[in-house]
């Protein structure tokens, strides 16, 4: 199988250099001095789970390059999905499968613009991994899983050949046939920490400790579930509790990706966590007013970022 992992930050990293371990051909996608330092040592994992070396087939910036994969695996940032599906496209068969595994709610939708349904597997992981320098990446903590499945909630032969796969490359693959469940658990627990982390600037347990802002956090969660329920998804309160259980298991000092990334002036997935719920309440007549100001008050932050 020829396998493509656009994108070698923590996710593409970890993952897709377990999956140079297997016999399959590995290619990189990665940009500057990361891709030079991987040209030259391969990939360098620090991990918990024990060091290794990944050296892919190829590591390149020039999709001209690849081969033609069977299977992309997007590490991307959400917001970076759709140009990197453009530019994708014609490097692509009608057979090739897209699993994106950034965090968001809405990056099969992003992807099934473009391509068609066949080509899209719905997808996130868990893990805690990231660059720590070119050609490096650490991995401090936390089991590393992918959890996936067809949009269609079938459990087909391709998933479970994926699913052998990724177990073969030594990572632990849910299949699970309502993946869209899936995602939202997640998105709800990410978009609820995360644009008030950016707001405040606070690690969380100084969010926990003040009333008001707990209560903030509280409404952000409703307000993303309900938008959940609108689309048909089948969120529970149970998955909603779970969620609140494990803000108060975050350790005081803990941070979300998106906060860090607002607070140093980077581009950040601003628009596709509070922003996306703003988007998806006004089309589906739910309403958001926390995620409103949270998304209207970081606002001119992300544009002043991606200026």
């Amino acid at each position: 199988m020829n396998i493509l992992i656009y994108g070698i930050g923590g996710v593409g990293g970890y993952f897709g250099g377990k999956l140079t371990k297997t016999k399959n051909h590995v290619t990189f996608i990665a940009r500057g001095k990361h891709l030079e330092a991987i040209q030259k040592n391969g990939l360098e994992v620090t991990s918990y789970k024990g060091d290794f070396v990944a050296e892919p087939d190829l590591a390149t910036d020039d999709l001209s390059e690849i081969s033609t994969p069977d299977l992309v695996i997007l590490g991307v940032k959400s917001w970076q999905v759709p140009e990197t599906i453009e530019a994708l496209k014609p490097y692509v068969k009608a057979e090739t499968l897209f699993l994106p595994l950034q965090n968001g709610a809405s990056n099969a939708e992003k992807i099934l613009e473009v391509l068609p349904d066949a080509q899209v597997l719905g997808g996130l992981c868990r893990i805690v991994a990231f660059k720590d320098g070119p050609g490096k990446i650490k991995h401090p903590t936390f089991e590393p899983s992918i959890t996936f499945g067809e949009l269609d909630g079938s459990l087909s032969e391709r998933a479970k050949e994926l699913q052998a796969l990724f177990e073969e490359a030594g990572f632990t693959a849910h299949l699970v046939e309502d993946i869209q469940v899936e995602i939202w658990k997640k998105f709800l627990f990410i978009c609820t920490i995360s644009g008030i982390g950016g707001l405040t600037r606070v690690p969380m347990g100084k969010i926990r400790s003040s009333a008001y802002l707990f209560k903030m956090m509280q409404d952000t969660a409703q307000e993303i579930f309900n938008v959940a329920k609108a689309k048909g998804i089948a969120l529970t309160e149970k998955h909603m509790e779970a969620v609140f259980e494990a803000i108060q298991n975050q350790g005081a000092e803990v941070t979300a990706s998106t906060q860090r990334d607002i607070m140093e002036g980077k581009p950040s997935e601003l628009n596709n966590f509070n922003g996306y719920i703003v988007r998806e309440g006004m089309r589906l007549g739910v309403s958001v007013p926390v995620n409103e100001m949270i998304f209207e008050c970081l606002l001119p932050m992300e544009k002043e970022a991606r200026s």
